[in-house]
This record gives structure tokens, C-alpha cells and sequence, in this order.
């Protein structure tokens, strides 16, 4: 297992699968380990993915300072690894939360980023925020599902706070609610670090007018794929990033490459290419 120094002195841990050129990846949660990830459904046939565990995750080590868990504070680490790494652009991929990280990296480094793919991600660091609307609309179109009336119920008492259990409403995540998303959910929340996902989205980590001027300089495509059955801000996004092209994957829920793997392998690789 590889690792490298963050600017601070936290050991952070990488691990690379497949071939091809590097693709950083980031994993969301937030403040998940990479996991979760797997391969991205095959992606591993087109490009090395280097999958980083954010500081207090995965392999990585606890930061001295728990307040370096917010978001901007962690821009260095990316920019750490890609140091590390010894490449002058990166091709870079988020999931969920990690692309508010990605797009403050793009912001504050946008010479060092070739291509900029975001995978239902919740874009906070420009100003964007999915609502509870947003989210009973998506959930809405799962009416036909037999587990629906059932879970409904728990998904609204989430949205209002409560401490539901993810796998009572795990449907409302996946394209299909079968063992494997069951599985595939016990995975990521048991590689979530709480405390740091309370202080990701802290005070202070964003400032979206600034972080918008400064994405007026990246010169770099930007992929922005959403499912369909996901409450992501796709068209949102994409009209506030430069040369953005949104993607919505059909029938696809918060993780696209499980739902369909060759869709999203296909869709992600051609645009990297």
C-alpha cells in the first residue's frame, strides 16, 4: 500500500488498480474510504485509477488537527499526491461529496487539471445544495418498487433528522435494491469516519462567488454524470463550470457503476479519451 506525506505531516494512503494512464480518484460520504469504489465497474480496463483515503479514513492516518477535515483544508492533500505522483495535469474523478473538493482543487489549481469528471456529486463549493425537494422528487419515482411503502416512511423521517437506519431506505440510493446494492451499502457506511463528516462541510469551507471566479481560468473539460433516479444537480452544475457537458446515466442511482457498469465505463472512457 502506497503512501506519501500530506503538507501537514499526516501520513495519507493511496491504492492503485488497473492500467492505462493515472486517474486520481476521490471518494465521497463524506470523509468515506476508497473502498467502496471497487474498480468503478470495469474502469480499471482503461485507466490506472489511483484511489485516495482521505486523512482519517481507509489506510490513512488521524490528523493531528481535526479541523484539517473540512473540505478546503484538504485541497492539499490532492495536491500533495499529485506531487507525489510526479505529474504535471492530472485527469481527475469525484464521487458525491469529494467533488466539492475536486471542483476547490480545479479552482485553486486549474493549470494542473486536464479533465474534470463528477459523479453524482453535490457541488456545495459552488453554491449549490440538493434539498429535501429535490430529494422526495427522485424519490418519488420510485412508486412501482415493492419496497416503497414501506420505505418512504423512514426516508421522510430521515430527511426530518432522525437516526435511520441507511438500510431501511438503501432502495432510494440504487437502481436496483438487490443483494448486491445491500452489500454495496454495508460497505460504505462501514468506512465512514463520523466526526470528520460532521467537520467536512464546516464553517468557512466555501466561498462560492470566489471559487466561481476563479473557475473562469480552468481551461479543462468537465464531465458531469448524474443517474437518473438521483437527486443531483446535473444541469445546475454544468451551467456554472466551463466547458461542462452533463450526462445522465438511465435507471442509475447514487452509484451509476454499479447499476450499469458498461454504460458507465463507456460514457466515463470515452470522455476521458
Amino acid at each position: 500500500m502506497p503512501t506519501f506525506t500530506a503538507p501537514d505531516g499526516t501520513e495519507l494512503a493511496y491504492h492503485v488498480r488497473g492500467e492505462g494512464e493515472p486517474l486520481l480518484v476521490l471518494p465521497g460520504g463524506p470523509m468515506t474510504s476508497s473502498a467502496y469504489l471497487g474498480d468503478l465497474g470495469g474502469l480499471t480496463a482503461h485507466r490506472t485509477l489511483v484511489l485516495l483515503d482521505p486523512r482519517g479514513t481507509g489506510d490513512s492516518a488521524i490528523p493531528g488537527d481535526p479541523a484539517t477535515y473540512r473540505c478546503d483544508r484538504q485541497v492539499d492533500d490532492v495536491e500533495a499526491l499529485r506531487a507525489h505522483l510526479d505529474l504535471d495535469r492530472i485527469d481527475l474523478l469525484a464521487h458525491s461529496a469529494a467533488g466539492a473538493l475536486a471542483v476547490l482543487y480545479a479552482a485553486r489549481h486549474p493549470e494542473r487539471v486536464r479533465t474534470l469528471a463528477l459523479i453524482t456529486t453535490t457541488p456545495r463549493a459552488l453554491g449549490l445544495a440538493v434539498t429535501d425537494e429535490d430529494r422526495r422528487t427522485a424519490a418519488h419515482l420510485r412508486t412501482g418498487e415493492t419496497w416503497y411503502a414501506e420505505a418512504y416512511p423512514a426516508y421522510e423521517a430521515w430527511l426530518a433528522g432522525a437516526d435511520t437506519d441507511l438500510s431501511d431506505i438503501g432502495g432510494f440510493f440504487y437502481g436496483r435494491w438487490d443483494d448486491a446494492a445491500r452489500a454495496h451499502l454495508a460497505l460504505v457506511d462501514a468506512h465512514i469516519n463520523d466526526e470528520a463528516c460532521d467537520l467536512f462541510h464546516a464553517d468557512g469551507a466555501y466561498d462560492p462567488p470566489a471559487t466561481l471566479t476563479a473557475l473562469a481560468a480552468l481551461d479543462a473539460p468537465v464531465l458531469v454524470l448524474t443517474g437518473e433516479l438521483d437527486p443531483a444537480l446535473a444541469e445546475r452544475t454544468t451551467a456554472l463550470l466551463p466547458r461542462a457537458q452533463a450526462a445522465v446515466q438511465p435507471g442509475a442511482g447514487h452509484y451509476p457503476w454499479l447499476d450499469d457498469p458498461e454504460w458507465f465505463v463507456r460514457r466515463v472512457a470515452a470522455f476521458l479519451r
